[in-house]
């Protein structure tokens, strides 16, 4: 840094993080003004605190523009599953999805299906948003057929998308963590595992539970049946409807990038719209753009079908960019970098460095509106405290993903946030409380760090342990 810059002090860190928050539930809850015109005011806010401590504009805007940059991946999945939503939906493959399910999964475990339906689905994809536009879409129709609650069984969809998000060797996310915290992937992967097993078996006994309970109370199906009677009259409904989504997930199990993948896969819906459920030619391409509308007859399949296409990510794009600048200006002026030192020097155990990266990569997601971001907070801010303590960073990278990509839904601005409410039709506050496989898996680190359960030193610090204890032994 540059002798005329300097680092904020805490109390301009905090009238930064206070304004934000002011501005977010005055904007948003109180006036009800569109949460993207909150992020854009907050740009102005940073970056007056920015000027005072010595950047000039050119410089904060460039910030911006690389926080933006860091996140564009982000936005063409964004622009692409829209797109397979639509022509998904309009072809008779969500529906058909949907149809089948009703018929074949028993409802009082229909949670629990969810839930390990979009885990496979997301660990053989990759991607937590491909899953939740595909599979999550069809399992939010079944479980609304059967009269669940939807923000409870969209947080059975959320769970399960995340699991592969955080496990899948094709995630992303899981090879950027990888690489920002210097550990092979696949020792990334099975130090994760000590972590998401006990919280997907925990989960999932949850979800079962919940089921039983539900479908005691609200036991039901003529729904389900009107609901199978409908897509059967309105949609040409075969097996032979499900093709695209296996090529699809076929096509990502094999490495093959993400983006081009899942457009291919909405011209294929594109296709069966026209081939199979009698759409013009060109409605059926312009279902890529302007997404489904049908009129079934059931006003909730409806409203979860009416959906998808480049436009209706559009608002969620612009939410999206606004937030990656915010994390972009909080970055470049060092914002987020004192708030994640104050931590650090705090954290001189296994327990307190497991809290610190937990919380960077929430702040990461909270302030800078991505799981990218996210990721590079939780990594690379709170590194150098597990290489003080000789902590292996297997530990490091597995908290990482504990706060930054499991955290992600958790913040309704946040670019998986945005994106789950827009899909699944239920706000993050809404769904929130039933993201129970997120939340395990951030207890379960905690209990790990305070406990040392599963907390690896590296070889020198063993041989120092020891000799510790040996003293203490002598000594007493």
């Amino acid at each position: 840094m540059s002798a005329d810059k300097r680092l904020p002090t805490l109390s301009e860190v905090l009238f930064v993080l206070v304004s934000f928050i002011l501005i977010m539930f005055f904007f948003v809850v109180e006036f009800g003004i569109p949460i993207q015109l909150a992020l854009l005011t907050t740009w102005f806010m940073i970056m007056l605190v920015g000027w005072r401590i010595g950047y000039k504009y050119k410089e904060m805007q460039d910030g911006l523009l690389k926080g933006i940059y860091d996140g564009s991946e982000a936005v063409l999945i964004l622009i692409s599953v829209g797109a397979l939503i639509g022509t998904w939906i309009a072809g008779g493959i969500v529906p058909s999805i949907i149809y089948y399910g009703l018929s074949i999964i028993h409802p009082s475990i229909f949670l629990l299906a969810a839930f390990v339906i979009c885990t496979i689905t997301s660990i053989a994809t990759g991607t937590s948003f491909g899953s939740a536009g595909t599979a999550g879409i069809a399992m939010m129709g079944i479980g609304a057929s059967f009269g669940l609650p939807l923000p409870l069984v969209a947080g059975a969809v959320i769970s399960g998308c995340y699991v592969g998000d955080k496990l899948s060797p094709l995630s992303d996310t899981t090879v950027m963590t990888a690489s920002l915290s210097k550990v092979n992937v696949i020792d990334h992967i099975k130090s994760m595992l000590y972590v998401s097993t006990p919280a997907f078996v925990i989960a999932g006994i949850l979800f079962v539970v919940t089921g039983f309970f539900f479908m005691e109370n609200n036991g039901d199906l003529s729904q389900a049946k009107a609901t199978m009677a409908s897509l059967e009259e309105y949609f040409n409904i075969g097996w032979y409807m499900v093709i695209p989504a296996a090529i699809v997930i076929i096509l990502l199990a094999m490495k093959m990038p993400s983006i081009p993948v899942i457009l291919f896969g909405a011209l294929l819906g594109s296709i069966w719209a026209f081939l199979f459920q009698g759409v013009g030619i060109l409605d059926s391409i312009n279902i890529l753009y302007a997404g489904s509308e049908i009129s079934s007859g059931v006003e909730f399949i409806d409203n979860l079908l009416n959906r998808g296409g480049i436009v209706f990510m559009l608002d969620v794009i612009v939410l999206i960019l606004f937030a990656l600048g915010v994390g972009g200006l909080m970055e470049k002026t060092g914002i987020l970098r004192v708030i994640c030192l104050k931590m650090l020097s705090w954290a001189d155990n296994a327990g307190k460095t497991t809290v610190t990266t937990l919380l960077s990569g929430f702040f990461g997601n909270f302030f800078g509106g991505a799981a990218y971001v996210s990721i590079i907070t939780a990594s690379k801010i709170t590194e150098e405290n597990y290489d003080r303590l000789n902590i292996d960073r297997r530990v490091l990278s597995r908290n990482t993903e504990a706060g930054g990509t499991v955290t992600t839904p958790m913040v309704p601005w946040s670019d998986g946030g945005v994106f789950m409410a827009a899909t699944l039709g239920v706000s993050t506050i809404a769904y929130l409380p039933f993201l129970w496989f997120n939340f395990l898996v951030i207890i379960i680190s905690v209990l790990y760090g305070y406990t040392n359960k599963f907390i690896w030193y590296t070889k020198q610090d063993r041989e120092n342990v020891k000799k510790q204890d040996d003293q203490k032994i002598a000594s007493s």
